[in-house]
């Protein structure tokens, strides 16, 4: 068995420990969300923790972990009497991105159910964690099938699994600690606001802490034990101030002032219903007991709102996430001071390892809180402002304000991934039919089961009530539900295409197409063409603020390689078909037809478009010429696409919309 990382030994990222601390000393706070770049000791510090976890007293021999003192009446290794148990460390059970629904809720014995009658049941990994930690790694990823069983089992402290009539309940209450990189996509707001606290992570600037980083993670690499030995000392003193902390916990008081500045915080911030300021509350209360306190402090409520809030106060994907510590600052002081509590006017002594303690509070010169989009902006210039990337370009265009599209679906029945918007054979969905199961039986179809099986009970002796039932009577539920699409945008960016309106409206209709393919979990792409070839300014992504950012420093300017940009197009969905063949696309091309630079530029773009109509790829091309006179070359790229042009007056949320589903019915009479 491999040795962990120590908790006391990782450097910095005094906010993800101490986050991580308090849900340690009250599992009551909801866990932790990670947020970060690679590379940053999200995994290593979530790993570290379980060490540092106190003990439990489970029932002898329960797969369920029941509390020997108080058994749960209804777990299926039960009844339990009341009386003593066997301690055992507290578990961390990793939940894996790719998991199936049975490994992660357990699965029934079909056969023997349809055949005794019994619940042959096999726990999962919400059993498995159950008064433990359950971590998921990339918890963005996570599908959405999986989301829906966490969401469930986090609001009721349960799990439940039902197959055809025989359903089997446990109970189920963990820490829940997830970590992302928001890079790679959001995650569901539901699931969101599940994580009590969040936190953002960054690697370190300075050379001496990246120094001390690399030389201890050698140290442990070359000898885990001996590494592990030498913080053996201060990994039981933190762990001794945790069941400290936790005897300590129902004794801290949380005063009329402290609940006043929490509920200010909350509604001068606008987060949405109340869990917020639940969890505030909790959180509040858990850094009094962590700092050996029996009263809660002004600065527990600050330090539980920048923990607490900044994933609560996002509108929309666009937002970044982050408080304005100086409206913080005035909140408090305009509601502290009451009743002689919450006030925060006094400097108490926090104790001789501050208020968090090893992994307590940021020091000031930490990263600062919100900007996590930073690194994603890097033509942004003084005050946020875009700046042009060479010479001869027009600056940056912003774009206009989202809005909200209807739904555009891809034509025919796919098989792609898990999504909310086309057509698609799903393990999840309504039943349409059933066939002989391929591998492992996941979905049940019973009555074809029975019927399969109805014609052989007297050859196979059944003499019961029971159904004799053999594995090749079992069939598989085939299910229809919803996948998600690649929409690819192709945009004209050359000197023809740089009005400042045109531009802006473009931009507008891309962000409010990825703001509708977050919420359906799709992917979108960005090809961009100009002056003398064509760029992927955002490859297939469903991270919303990376391509806010990207789409707000696009330049314009120069020639229009249009035979380039579809060129590059095309081998984006060659590339994206190998990693994902059963996600189907919808090209979107945004430009005025025009074709400059090089040899025939026209007739190159002509043969690039046919590639397109060629492989079936549905397509629109959004018509950008003005004047008063339109030599209509989007439409013949349109026609050569094999799909159909608009308008640039067109170019609204219910026009585009409009447009791809004439493109689907153009499609179907073909």
């Amino acid at each position: 068995m491999s040795t962990p990382f120590p908790f006391t030994a990782v450097v910095g990222q005094d906010d993800l420990r101490l986050a991580l601390l308090l849900n340690a000393v009250s599992p009551a706070v909801g866990g932790v969300l990670v947020r970060g770049e690679k590379g940053t000791a999200k995994s290593t510090a979530v790993r570290a923790l379980s060490a540092l976890m106190p003990e439990v007293d489970v029932v002898p021999g329960c797969r369920f972990s029941c509390d020997p003192h108080s058994p749960d009446p209804g777990c299926p290794d039960g009844p339990h009497e009341p009386g003593a148990g066997v301690a055992r460390p507290a578990r961390m059970v990793e939940l894996p991105v790719g998991a199936s629904e049975d490994r992660l809720v357990g699965a029934l014995d079909i056969e023997r159910a349809l055949a005794e009658g019994v619940k042959a049941f096999e726990p999962g990994l919400l059993a498995d964690a159950h008064r433990g930690i359950l971590y998921v790694d990339e918890v963005n990823l996570l599908h959405d099938h999986l989301v829906d069983l966490l969401l469930d089992a986090a609001a009721m402290g349960a799990s439940y699994v039902e197959r055809e009539g025989v359903s089997v309940r446990h109970a189920s209450r963990f820490l829940l600690v997830g970590t992302m990189n928001p890079e790679e996509g959001e995650l569901r707001p539901q699931l969101l606001d599940r994580f009590g606290l969040t936190v953002e992570v960054s690697a370190s600037r300075e050379p001496d802490q990246r120094v001390e980083v690399v030389r201890r993670r050698l140290a442990h690499d070359d000898d885990p034990a001996g590494f592990a030995a030498r913080w053996a000392d201060e990994e039981a003193a933190v762990r001794a101030r945790i069941a400290a902390a936790r005897e300590l916990l129902p004794s801290v008081r949380l005063g009329d002032g402290a609940l006043r500045q929490i509920a200010a915080t909350c509604a001068a911030f606008e987060v949405d219903g109340m869990r917020a300021d639940i969890v505030m509350a909790r959180t509040a209360t858990a850094l009094a007991a962590w700092a050996g306190r029996t009263d809660v402090l002004a600065e527990d409520v600050r330090q539980a709102a920048l923990l607490a809030l900044p994933h609560r106060r996002r509108r929309n994907p666009f937002d970044a996430p982050g408080l304005d510590e100086d409206k913080l600052d005035e909140t408090l002081e305009e509601f502290g001071g009451q009743d002689g509590d919450g006030g925060g006017d006094d400097d108490p002594d926090p104790g001789p390892d501050g208020p968090g303690g090893p992994g307590g509070q940021p020091e000031p010169d930490d990263a600062p809180r919100g900007d996590g989009d930073a690194a994603a902006r890097p033509e942004a210039g003084e005050g946020g402002e875009p700046r042009p990337s060479g010479a001869g370009e027009q600056s940056p265009v912003r774009a206009a304000e989202p809005f909200r599209t209807k739904v555009l679906s891809v034509p025919g029945l796919g098989e792609g991934v898990a999504g909310r918007r086309s057509r698609a054979r799903t393990e999840h969905g309504r039943t349409t039919g059933a066939r002989r199961p391929r591998g492992a039986l996941t979905k049940l179809h019973l009555a074809a089961t029975v019927q399969a099986a109805a014609p052989h009970q007297r050859a196979r002796g059944r003499s019961g009530r029971g159904l004799v039932v053999r594995r090749d009577d079992l069939r598989q539920a085939t299910r229809e539900g919803r996948e998600g699409n690649l929409v690819l945008f192709v945009v004209d960016a050359s000197g023809s295409m740089a009005a400042r309106q045109r531009m802006g409206a473009v931009k507008g209709a891309v962000l409010s197409l990825l703001l509708d393919a977050y919420q359906r979990r799709d992917k979108v792409g960005l090809v961009t063409f100009r002056g003398a070839a064509a760029d992927v300014a955002l490859p297939p992504t469903s991270s919303v603020d990376a391509a806010a950012a990207r789409l707000e420093s696009l330049p314009t300017g120069g020639r229009t390689p249009l035979a380039a940009g579809l060129l590059r197009a095309h081998e984006v969905l060659r590339v994206e078909r190998l990693r994902d063949p059963a996600r189907r696309a919808l090209v979107v091309v945004v430009t005025d037809g025009r074709a400059t630079g090089g040899p025939e530029p026209v007739a190159l773009a002509g043969r690039a478009a046919r590639l397109f109509a060629a492989e079936g790829v549905a397509s629109v091309v959004v018509d950008c010429e003005s004047g008063p006179v339109r030599l209509g070359l989007a439409g013949r790229l349109a026609d050569e696409l094999g799909g159909t042009a608009v308008t640039l007056d067109e170019l609204r949320a219910d026009a585009i919309a409009g447009l791809v589903r004439d493109v689907q019915g153009t499609r179907r009479a073909a």
